[in-house]
């Protein structure tokens, strides 16, 4: 199983300022902590799109071009990448320009996206939320597996025997759909042999295993290879040496960042009761020691037969210092740990 990190480069927030920190601060403290992440032995690096003051990335693809220059290994992919508002032709140059300064470890992971602030941004109708992403997910896959494209749809201009380049190192990127929950989204993804990922930051991920079974069944009924099969999920957490003393340390910019977005979705306030039962061992936070975190892994990798994890890892943005503290710990302790557990259980 591999095991990442994912980040959207939440930035702190000063109250006595009333004021967001400097979103350039921010973007040179994540390249070292990607730089970190490599070191240590971590398998995948995701950063995720948004449009907000509260964060500092608009464009993946940028950061995942600088992260090619500071790293030897680690695979660099979206999380997500708003399909519904972007250009696939667009998009795959990008993140094949990624994939050739990165000697091939570039992937893309697109989505409909949770926020809208994309839609009107670059001139997109919500009403066409569905619409737009299976368009143009469908041209998504159809540019990565053929070099000349003839292509007409309803949201975007015809393309008639044009090459999208450059084209990636081995011919074509590895594209993961990530999903929050819904039926239809998880047929989607399965029918086209997609890579699937669930996030999973909140209620008992228990709940979620019909849609893992659901993937599974419609993927093979659809004739896809079964060896070729991927299942990741993507959760909220972080590590440190004392579970408990982070938590305390934590939970006051976690809650922040929640009760920020819950405000304009009609949230109630974020309570410690939630982030405690987030963190016990039905809950879907993972936020606590290297033994916890270890153990939570290999419940949910036994519950859904996941081949990737990545640890969401900045949300409400804990220091510098507590982030890199945490990608240590995760790469030193915790994924040999699950590497070796793994190991045992397959022999």
């Amino acid at each position: 199983m591999e095991l990442g990190i994912s980040m959207f480069g939440d930035l702190s927030y000063d109250a006595a300022a009333k004021s967001f920190q400097s979103p350039r601060s921010r973007l040179q403290d994540m390249l070292e902590e990607i730089k970190l992440a490599d070191e240590v032995g971590l398998d995948v690096f995701g950063i995720g799109e948004h449009h907000r003051p509260d964060f500092a990335v608009s464009s993946p693809e940028i950061i995942l071009a600088a992260a090619a220059s500071v790293t030897k290994n680690i695979k660099l992919t979206s999380s997500v990448t708003v399909l519904s508002s972007a250009d696939p032709v667009r998009v795959y140059q990008n993140f094949s320009t990624v994939d050739l300064l990165s000697n091939g470890r570039a992937e893309i992971t697109v989505g409909r996206g949770s926020f809208i602030e994309s839609f009107p941004l670059f001139g997109y109708n919500l009403n066409d939320y569905n619409g737009l992403f299976s368009e143009k997910l469908e041209l998504l896959k159809e540019i990565n597996e053929t070099d000349v494209i003839s292509w007409k749809g309803k949201y975007r201009a015809a393309l008639d025997k044009q090459e999208v380049l450059p084209r990636p190192v081995n011919g074509n990127l590895e594209i993961w759909i990530a999903v929050g929950g819904t039926p239809q989204s998880v047929v989607r993804a399965a029918r086209l042999g997609f890579p699937l990922i669930i996030a999973i930051i909140g209620g008992r991920p228990a709940q979620f295993q019909p849609f893992f079974e659901l993937y599974k069944t419609e993927y093979l009924n659809a004739g896809h290879d079964i060896a070729k099969m991927q299942l990741a999920t993507h959760s909220h957490g972080l590590l440190g040496a004392n579970g408990d003393a982070l938590a305390d340390r934590y939970f006051p910019n976690y809650a922040a960042q929640m009760d920020r977005v819950g405000s304009s979705r009609g949230w109630a306030p974020y309570t410690r009761e939630q982030f405690e039962g987030g963190r016990s061992s039905e809950g879907a936070l993972f936020v606590g020691d290297p033994s916890e975190v270890t153990d939570k892994i290999l419940q949910h990798q036994e519950m859904f037969g996941l081949t990737r994890f990545l640890l969401h890892t900045d949300v409400g943005a804990p220091a510098h210092a507590d982030l890199m503290k945490s990608i240590e710990i995760f790469g030193e302790k915790v994924a040999p740990a699950v590497r070796k557990a793994l190991k045992v259980q397959a022999s």
